[in-house]
């Protein structure tokens, strides 16, 4: 089969976290991600790079919401205590600063939220497309943008879906557009503005003087889960009126926080190659096939301009039913081939049930 690089859109925002049990129980509830497409304990033995050359002991759940977008991979240090930021974290600070989520109904959702006692940090506002938003802080200090979407893979009884994408806190978006523009194909400039903005006013650090831009997809995502994924979106928040600071300072990979952002893909040695010939270079590689416990595939990581980790996951076997030794494989499948909906819909079956 022809080698072909595709990236197939968002497979999961990494989150770090105290307690991954803790922290699950709360996204099941509040944002339904709940799809366990593994649980695994395990040592980081390949992410020295990022962990200040120590293997770091960690357990960690896959969690999706079937209704479509990227998923979370929940990740708890299990020999360290895992370090918050060293300050407290300002819009356009370097590094992924907001996680967006999926919504059909975002008044319905604001009032669900007021009701359950979620931590709102903002009224409805209006972003610059136009559409409804707000945003949200979780137990563990992480904010959620809830964001307008028609991008769905089907419809089931909850308000939200999975993550669409984030913003990242940048030095300079000139430099970090050959990253989230080239290499991932987020093509679609949908705005680039200046100034000071009232959707971001009640976000810590929301009045100063910034440049942002939003970049989407301008085509449907291919590969095997392309559907399911959805489009995807980052907004780069460039700081004008003061110095900002890199979010992870002073700590490590899978310290709390957005850890990382990743994407799901085919095709790792052409990726792998086009990213050498613009000067990026892999600063982690599985290569070959990675066994991640009952699941199994190739990962890579690339830090773009500001250190912020980008992961690209090339799946190969996802399991359904253990006992049966189940399990939907994807090496052999052509790499800009959907998956049949009626496999996709499988994994439905590991929908956690509290």
């Amino acid at each position: 089969m022809k080698e072909k690089k595709v990236i197939s859109g968002i497979q999961q925002i990494g989150i770090g976290v105290r307690n991954v049990h803790r922290a699950w129980d709360w996204y099941r509830k509040h944002f339904h991600m709940d799809i366990e497409v593994f649980e695994e304990e395990e040592v980081a033995k390949l992410m020295l790079p990022h962990t200040n050359n120590k293997p770091i002991p960690r357990v960690a759940v896959l969690a999706l919401n079937m209704q479509g977008g990227g998923g979370y991979e929940i990740w708890q240090q299990t020999k360290y205590t895992p370090e918050p930021p060293k300050f407290e974290l300002q819009l356009g600070d370097l590094g992924i600063y907001v996680c967006k989520q999926k919504c059909r109904d975002v008044n319905a959702f604001y009032q669900e939220c007021i009701a359950n006692k979620v931590e709102v940090l903002s009224d409805i506002l209006t972003d610059p497309t136009g559409n409804e938003t707000f945003y949200l802080k979780d137990p563990f200090g992480n904010i959620f943008q809830i964001i307008t979407t028609n991008n769905w893979y089907k419809k089931e009884k909850y308000l939200t879906g999975g993550t669409a994408g984030v913003t990242i806190g940048v030095s300079d978006i000139e430099n970090s557009l050959l990253y989230y523009q080239d290499i991932i194909g987020l093509d679609q400039v949908v705005y680039d503005e200046t100034g000071v903005f009232d959707d971001l006013s009640a976000l810590p650090g929301g009045g100063s003087t910034v440049r942002r831009v939003l970049l989407r997809n301008s085509q449907p995502r291919l590969g095997a889960f392309g559907k399911l994924l959805g489009n995807s979106e980052i907004e780069l928040i460039q700081v004008l009126d003061r110095t900002p600071n890199p979010i992870f300072k002073d700590r490590i990979w899978g310290d709390l926080g957005f850890i990382h952002l990743c994407f799901d893909t085919r095709g790792m040695d052409l990726l792998k190659a086009e990213c050498e010939s613009r000067g990026v270079h892999f600063t982690v590689d599985s290569a070959d096939s990675f066994d991640m416990g009952v699941a199994a595939g190739r990962f890579a990581y690339i830090a773009d301009p500001d250190g912020t980790l980008i992961e690209f996951v090339e799946t190969h076997r996802i399991p359904i039913i253990q006992k049966l030794n189940w399990h939907i494989k994807l090496d052999t499948n052509k790499p800009e081939k959907h998956l049949p909906n009626w496999m996709v819909n499988t994994l439905a079956w590991k929908r956690k049930k509290d």
